[in-house]
């Protein structure tokens, strides 16, 4: 896991204490901030009874439009994403990027840790009391800021998105080149911090989706049975949803029995370790008497029933060996045809000689 050492706000300019101030009328604190970015939508909780002042600027800040059209002036990739400033609504005033809207509040510090997800204040150096409308957000965890830094909340939902904007590219002298932008911050009341997706989906829903598998070879379409592997079913949904399974590769092919694909580890570009533990899980067997015949997906293990994970097979012919052995939670509806040209694919013993890659899994959700 990557720590990067964070100092931050070492910033050329200091502000004058004489633009210190607090914030004004009192705010219902007990909101949550939906944060639209460039690169997707993320949401904000936050810990009123932790760091209350900081949590009443930052929803005053967003209630006025202040965060509007500011940008995220400094990421660390996978370390930190730091935004907030109103200097970057203006290109004109990039030298002083990273200097504005600070000298409002004192330190709030408290037992809150700067774990994957916290949300804190940027300070000015040896100024523990300069904390103002600028804030930075973790994307792995910093022990080293806990108790320096006035942690006042969470990434509630969309932590990938906070994840791609840590990795906006850079130039020379690490800033982003095209800085991602905050083009809206709505407030909502407080809601409880929802389940991973597909949690709570009923079985009825489950079967209106559908998933096309781009391979390099063509694209197969899988449908589901969400009545006999509903917890399968949820866990390969959610994978695709996030991307998880975009560029990996199909690692197993064995002629006439299966093919098979899924496993983390050949994802091009790779996924960083740490974005592993926010959706993989074990999962517990839903054997059932679904016969595995051509065109059958499954679900991949090791020797331990619920040792399953990401990993999963389509039946390339007669593999009734694996029933009850191996979960069957759904099967292809298009592309047999590719099933085919797997079949033909040269491989060393069960491993393709090229790499047959998974570009991408497309959702697809019937409307009746």
């Amino acid at each position: 896991m990557i720590r990067p050492l964070i100092a931050l706000g070492c910033f050329c300019l200091m502000l004058s204490p004489a633009s210190a101030q607090t914030p004004g009328a009192q705010i219902n604190l007990n909101q949550q901030a939906v944060v639209t970015t460039s690169e997707g939508t993320f949401v904000l909780s936050f810990y009123p009874d932790k760091a209350p002042k900081h949590v009443e600027l930052f929803l005053k800040v967003a209630a006025e439009g202040g965060y509007d059209g500011t940008l995220f002036h400094r990421a660390i990739k996978w370390g930190i994403i730091q935004g907030g400033d109103p200097f970057s609504q203006d290109p004109a005033k990039k030298i002083l990027w990273g200097t504005g809207g600070l000298n409002k509040l004192p330190a709030e510090l408290s037992d809150v840790k700067h774990v994957r997800g916290a949300l804190s204040s940027v300070l000015l150096p040896g100024k523990p009391d300069s904390g103002g409308n600028q804030f930075f957000i973790c994307n792995t965890p910093q022990a080293q800021l806990d108790g320096q830094f006035s942690a006042f909340g969470f990434v509630a939902e969309g932590i990938e998105v906070v994840d791609r904007i840590s990795e906006t590219p850079l130039d020379a002298a690490g800033a982003p080149i095209k800085p991602p932008a905050i083009l809206k911050v709505t407030l909502r009341p407080a809601q409880p911090v929802p389940p991973p997706a597909f949690s709570q989906t009923p079985p009825e829903e489950l079967k209106k989706y559908r998933a096309t598998l781009e391979t390099s070879l063509g694209n197969i379409t899988l449908e589901f049975f969400p009545d006999l592997a509903p917890n399968h079913v949820r866990n390969f949904l959610r994978l695709a949803q996030a991307g998880f399974y975009d560029g990996t590769a199909f690692h197993r092919i064995v002629p006439d029995f299966v093919m098979q694909g899924g496993i983390l580890s050949t994802r091009q570009p790779p996924l960083p370790e740490f974005r592993f533990r926010d959706l993989v899980r074990s999962l517990k067997p839903e054997f059932n008497e679904t016969r595995h015949s051509k065109g059958m997906l499954s679900m991949a293990r090791s020797e331990e029933p619920d040792s399953a994970e990401t990993s999963f097979f389509v039946c390339l012919g007669d593999a009734t060996s694996l029933d009850r052995e191996y979960t069957a939670f759904g099967k292809v509806v298009e592309g047999m045809e590719i099933l085919d040209k797997f079949q033909k694919v040269e491989v060393d013993g069960e491993t393709p000689k090229e790499r047959i890659e998974l570009r991408r899994v497309v959702l697809i959700q019937k409307t009746q």
